[in-house]
């Protein structure tokens, strides 16, 4: 399960142009911070998802959990509230966000936003800042249907 280590109050964005943040990375400029919401996923169907997005819309950051049980979507905030897909769960992260591209000049790799996580598709090689709920959405369901049809047939 998820040990999120996301801000547990408000979305820290008040009064600032764009409800954006910045944040300092030692040694690097202030650089944007991208708000997110988290779909978490069972690793087998969020795999296949990761394969359906990058050859057809493109997809935004995954994390994977420590024993890669889950893989982690981030979506645009707001995604929680109306997320319904079964298997899956959205966690609101409070508008913590992540550091999009590569953190400050020295090559250092984004933090993940949660705790106990590595980047399965890093920021800075994601082809989107976020992955489309909707896009999500439609190809965790045709990784459902093909994990479906292959253990059927085995």
């Amino acid at each position: 399960m998820w040990e999120t280590g996301v801000s547990r109050g408000g979305n820290g964005s008040a009064g600032q142009a764009g409800g954006r943040r910045r944040q300092v990375v030692p040694g690097g400029p202030a650089v944007p911070v991208q708000p997110c919401d988290l779909v978490t996923v069972p690793a087998r169907q969020g795999l296949e998802a990761v394969d359906i997005l990058r050859l057809r819309d493109g997809v935004g950051p995954v994390l994977h959990d420590g024993a890669c049980d889950t893989l982690g979507f981030l979506v645009p905030p707001g995604t929680a509230a109306g997320w319904d897909v079964p298997g899956s769960a959205c966690t609101q992260t409070y508008g913590r966000g992540i550091v999009l591209g590569a953190a400050g000049g020295d090559g250092v790799q984004a933090e993940p936003p949660v705790t106990g996580t590595g980047w399965l598709v890093p920021p800075e090689g994601a082809g989107a800042a976020a992955t489309d709920p909707a896009v999500l959405r439609a190809a965790l369901g045709e990784a459902a249907r093909t994990i479906e049809a292959v253990d059927r047939c085995q």
